[in-house]
């Protein structure tokens, strides 16, 4: 049955949502594996609906440095995706990419341009597995790069969130290469025809 806002997910859609999070996850991955060329391993995911007033706090707090990369979505699905990463994860990643030991808290205009193609293969591989496990063509565009504090950042999704419920999907994410931890998020934001859409699909 459509619902109308997101407070009405059912438990059985809710797992749905945990399960599509998970292999856009593993896809997202092996993407950045290939990216980096060398092995990157996934942890299991914690995929949540949590109150939007709480997510800068779930991702270190509102004043915790964080890179936004951002793509809105189009096609058979309408939205828009989030991957929020920490200051010192979003540095190892450049470095890793530039192949350079870089300790700059600021990032450059040639940083920024990395992030966004980490962003760009993560976005696309994300939403390929999803276009695969539904059959929906999905297309996200160019994507945006940002470095703020959590709660700046996070305003973008809220604000589009606000519209339709109080709640959002969060999927806490960690990568793990030979030395160090990379944490992420992903904050998922189709529209409520593209989510009922989805849903019918499994027939929900």
């Amino acid at each position: 049955m459509p619902i109308t806002n997101y407070n009405e997910i059912t438990e059985g859609q809710y797992d749905v949502l945990k399960e599509i999070g998970n292999i856009g996850l593993g896809n997202a991955t092996t993407a950045l594996s290939k990216m980096l060329n060398r092995r990157i391993e996934m942890k299991i995911p914690q995929v949540d609906l949590v109150e939007i007033n709480k997510l800068a706090d779930l991702i270190g707090g509102p004043e915790n440095p964080v890179v936004g990369i951002l793509v809105t979505l189009s096609g058979d699905i309408s939205g828009m995706m989030m991957f929020a990463v920490e200051q010192f994860s979003a540095r190892k990643l450049v470095n890793l990419v530039l192949q350079q030991e870089s300790q700059e808290e600021r990032f450059s205009h040639m940083d920024f341009s990395v992030l966004k193609e980490i962003g760009n293969i993560i976005a696309g591989a994300y939403m390929t597995s999803i276009s695969t496990l539904t059959g929906l063509a999905i297309f996200p565009s160019v994507p945006q790069a940002c470095y703020d504090m959590a709660g700046a950042i996070l305003s973008v999704p809220a604000i589009e969130f606000g519209k339709i419920g109080d709640k959002a999907l969060l999927i806490d994410s960690s990568f793990d290469d030979t030395d160090d931890q990379i944490d992420g998020y992903f904050i998922m934001i189709p529209d409520l025809e593209s989510y009922n859409k989805i849903m019918s699909i499994f027939g929900m």
